[in-house]
Order: structure tokens, then sequence, then C-alpha cells
């Protein structure tokens, strides 16, 4: 992976180069990155990967996109999704050589935790995100599940979705944890993996709740599509 990220950061900048002037959104890089990250799911095939709901992403639809997380395999995995979005991640990633550098020419958000001064920057790139026609993706629990059941989640990305007025778009991911657990590299033999699009949450249905409620309920819905498959 180290090795092959090398050679398609490269690319990812040829690809920049010649398409920032007139792509201010980054679609076509995204795309790539996309590609990128897909390349190693699809010749790994102890994780075979199933996506059902991809009709609930309306086509030119700006969403604020959430999903539980379980493992460092998530991001890989929701790449297969091939849709326009913009993560938020932490700050360090993106100093990590190559995917990193691939971050920053992609205009993902970065957070610092546990500075309010870089929530605040966060917040105000997500807006002018969301404004220019690209959903953002957060996992609203911060960090990866323990245990795999969806944890609390924080309100950020409600607040972002209510002031920006966009719908929310839950996601459930199971099979991940067992995958890649948390905290280590272990690769623990074939599991497939699940992704579920769940159906949006309009913006008429959150603009006056208050944000806790809301991300109780997303929580709950995303818990409960986990349940019905199985478990994560």
């Amino acid at each position: 992976m180290a090795a092959s990220s090398a050679i398609l950061f490269f690319v990812a900048l040829a690809i920049w180069l010649l398409t920032a002037w007139w792509d201010r959104r980054r679609v076509v890089l995204h795309q790539f990155a996309c590609f990128w990250g897909s390349l190693y799911t699809w010749l790994i095939p102890a994780w075979p990967l199933t996506i059902t709901g991809k009709e609930n992403i309306r086509r030119n639809a700006t969403y604020v996109m959430v999903s539980n997380h379980l493992s460092l395999l998530d991001i890989l995995m929701y790449f297969r999704l091939f849709t326009h979005f913009k993560w938020v991640s932490k700050a360090e990633i993106f100093k990590v050589p190559f995917v990193g550098w691939n971050m920053v020419l992609n205009d993902y958000i970065p957070i610092r935790r546990g500075d309010p001064a870089s929530a605040d920057e966060m917040f105000e790139a997500c807006r002018r995100t969301l404004a220019r026609g690209s959903s953002i993706f957060m996992f609203p629990e911060g960090t990866r599940s323990p245990d795999g059941h969806p944890g609390r989640f924080k309100t950020g990305a409600f607040r972002i979705a209510q002031e920006s007025r966009v719908p929310i778009l839950p996601m459930a991911i199971r099979g991940t944890a067992q995958a890649l657990p948390k905290r280590t590299l272990d690769f623990r033999g074939r599991h497939p993996i699940h992704i579920q699009v769940l159906p949006e949450i309009p913006y008429q249905q959150i603009r006056d709740r208050p944000l806790e409620d809301v991300a109780v309920e997303v929580r709950d819905r995303i818990a409960e599509q986990l349940e019905t498959r199985g478990g994560p």
C-alpha cells in the first residue's frame, strides 16, 4: 500500500494540475481518490463488500453524510460509493505522506481534536463546502467504536445540517470491526462487509429540533439497521 500510494499520489497530482482551474469542487480528483481507495478492497478477496440502498443517494443532492465508525477500513469501504463528498478528518492524517497530501489536494476538511479554534474553522469550512454543492462525510461518534455498537453521536454534524439547511444521509457499516479491529493492524481472515445507505432525513424534519434529539434519532436509525442485519 505504501509503494502504490507513492505512485498514485503523483497521478492525483497530475489530475489536480490539469483540472484545478475549472473543477473547483475537485469532482474529478475525488473520483480518482475513490478509485485509489477502492483498489485495495477490490484486490483483497477476504473483504467482499455489498452496498445496498445506494438508490437513496439523489443525483446532485448535497448532504451531511454520517455513519457509525468501526475500523480504519470504513474509509476505504465508503470510497466504493463513488459519490461526491468531502471527508472531515483528523488534522494529523493530512500530514501522512502521499495519502494525507492527496487529502489536501481534494480540499478535505481537517479538525484538531480538543482545539476550539480548529472546530470553528472546521464548521466554517463545512458551511462553505456545502454552499458550493459538495456533500460532507462525518463520523459523529468522533472515534471508532470499542465494541462494534454505535456510541453517543456528537451534535456537530447535525448543527452543520441545520445551519446549512441540507438533509442528513445516514449510513450503516458492519463487518469492518472483525476484519481490522480497532488499535491493531491484525487482518483477521475473511469477513463480508456491508454498507446500507438509509433514506435521507430532510432538512424540514430537523429544522426546529434540538440537536441532541436529532443526534439520538440518527444514531438509533443506524443501530436499528445493524441489529436488523445481525449486529456489527
